[in-house]
């Protein structure tokens, strides 16, 4: 009797589940503060492997795995908060990594290395819009700020660098299964050689039998097995091209231009312990641990002003607006005192039920020169959106206020210079950055505060945030935190300096100006999310038109193919 079997391939859950958890977790090493960001290809190799000939709904669970590998250890942070709405967070961005995965055909395999990476970048994009803003934290762009590629970010920004790692991947893979198939030929050859000449042992006939197969005779074997190394060989080819030729032109594409001057600074960290929210620590603490460093960076610059003094984010916390102030007036004081442009992170509580989160520029004369309210709120951090449903499924004491979102374009006009500003969070999200620079500033600022976190793995992200900030950008960076890291990059993404977690430092820098634009800072995501619908369409319409019975293999997939086997 013959069973009648399906003409997708359908492998058991452990030899789907287990390669796309660790290929999710491949892809969680290769972000900060591990930063094996090689580890991003292969580990996207191995899922674009797995992806071949599975049904839909195998995909979208396969795709859901390779997001939970990816996303418990680089989300792991958020249980600082609340272990249950951690556990909401990861399973709900596993979602996308899932609906990127669903939007991949099945095969043949030009189709899937078309699709592959045009889903993931698109999965990314809305991962970084939605819900409530996005959420770019964990991002696989984050884990190439310290890889050779990552120039690519001044020529598309974060989702040039996500495609790159899923290209690099479908080389990888592609390059895998030439390797395999040459394998599996040359083992096929030994065992005929081994057997030939071999007498039969009588015995009875065996119950499994091969059922005809018009596409797989004796005759056609080495005709498909020929065709399915050169169409591995074609994609590696094509892939490694791409990978290999975005690189060169990435690193030859506009930077921000040369230098139009420098301009001496410092980023003011006034240490402590770290693990704590603000609600838990003396605001005059925090802000004296500010005065303290400053007043010693006094002393060492006698006589030598510098041009910006950076102070990180909420340093000076009142409940009551800046003007009028002592504050404003002691602050006013102390930029005099130094000579200095003194930039100072600010929130202001405005009623009972709001607050302001801001930045704030005093000229060496004393006088507020300009100020940027923070537009990108953190979630949960800084507002609740539905605060009155959420209320019902949680104690939201935490967050007992709403910060009130900005609508500037982060430019700050200082004596120093027009300098960009994006507050923490915010830097996360390259429009943030891109906003300031095509306003005209000419040095990127970020003054931030991830003292709550009691691990690295949120400020090193930052960092490499920054890095790709100020690549994209085209422009020297400098980021201030009370607790760490404080840190000076180039505009090619150099982290000239940084500093100690926990420790009262300064980090002085002598930055460069520059007012030239990079190919991102023109043109944003459209060019990146363009050509992955198209390329995403044109991988379905590859394997719409490959005839019916093969659309449930890849041509060059190493797996067997159940429906050339019938059981009697």
């Amino acid at each position: 009797m013959t069973t009648a079997r399906s003409d997708a391939v359908t492998p058991g859950r452990g030899r789907v589940a287990v390669p796309c958890l660790v290929a999710g977790f491949g892809l969680a090493l290769s972000l900060p503060p591990w930063g094996f960001w090689i580890l991003a290809f292969p580990s996207a190799a191995l899922l674009w492997w797995r992806l071949a000939g599975l049904r839909p709904r195998t995909r979208l669970w396969a795709g859901w795995l390779a997001g939970l590998g990816c996303y418990v250890p680089g989300l792991l942070f958020a249980r600082a908060f609340t272990l249950a709405g951690a556990v909401v967070l990861i399973a709900l961005e596993a979602l996308f990594v899932a609906v990127g995965c669903l939007a991949v055909p099945r095969g043949p395999m030009v189709a899937r290395a078309l699709a592959f990476p045009a889903a993931m970048v698109l999965a990314e994009a809305a991962r970084q819009t939605w819900p409530f803003g996005g959420l770019p934290i964990g991002g696989v762009f984050l884990g190439q700020a310290d890889g050779p590629l990552l120039g690519v970010a001044r020529l598309g920004g974060p989702l040039a660098l996500t495609a790159i790692v899923y290209v690099g991947g479908v080389g990888v893979g592609a390059l895998a299964d030439v390797g395999s198939r040459i394998w599996r030929e040359a083992r096929d050859a030994r065992r005929a050689d081994s057997t030939q000449g071999t007498p039969s042992t009588p015995g009875p006939t065996p119950i499994v039998t091969a059922a005809p197969d018009p596409t797989s005779t004796p005759a056609t074997r080495p005709v498909r097995s020929v065709a399915g190394i050169g169409t591995s060989v074609a994609v590696a080819s094509v892939a490694v091209v791409a990978l290999v030729g975005t690189g060169i032109v990435a690193a030859h594409a506009p930077d921000g231009g040369p230098s139009i001057g420098t301009v001496t600074a410092a980023a003011v960290q006034g240490g402590g312990a770290r693990g704590f929210r603000k609600s838990q620590i003396d605001p005059a603490v925090v802000l004296g641990a500010a005065v303290a460093a400053t007043d010693g960076l006094a002393r060492r610059t006698a006589g030598r002003p510098l041009d910006l003094v950076l102070w990180p984010e909420d340093v000076v916390s009142l409940d009551q607006p800046l003007d009028g102030t002592p504050e404003e007036a002691a602050l006013g004081a102390l930029a005099t005192r130094l000579g200095s442009t003194l930039v100072v992170g600010v929130t202001e509580t405005v009623s009972s039920t709001a607050f302001r989160n801001e930045v704030v520029a005093f000229g060496p004369d004393g006088r507020i020169t300009d100020r940027y309210e923070k537009v990108h709120r953190v979630p949960f951090g800084e507002y609740v959106p539905y605060r009155s449903f959420f209320a019902h499924l949680g104690n939201l004491s935490a967050v007992p206020l709403d910060a009130i979102p900005g609508t500037g374009s982060g430019l700050l006009r200082t004596p120093a210079g027009p300098l960009g500003a994006m507050i923490s969070y915010e830097v996360f999200y390259a429009d943030r950055g891109r906003s300031p620079v095509r306003a005209g500033a000419q040095i990127l600022i970020v003054p931030t505060n991830t003292s709550s976190y009691a691990t690295a793995q949120v400020p090193t992200q930052e960092i490499a945030a920054s890095e790709v900030q100020a690549v994209q950008q085209g422009r020297d960076l400098l980021q201030a935190a009370p607790t760490g890291y404080s840190a000076w990059i180039t505009n090619r993404g150099t982290l000239m300096a940084r500093s100690v977690l926990g420790a009262r430092q300064v980090v002085p820098a002598t930055m460069e100006r520059r007012d030239g634009l990079t190919l991102y800072v023109r043109w944003g995501d459209a060019p990146v999310l363009s050509l992955a619908l198209l390329a995403l369409a044109a991988g379905w319409l590859v394997a719409l038109g490959v005839p019916g019975r093969q659309r449930g293999l890849s041509a060059s997939s190493p797996l067997p193919d159940p429906s050339r086997t019938s059981y009697s």
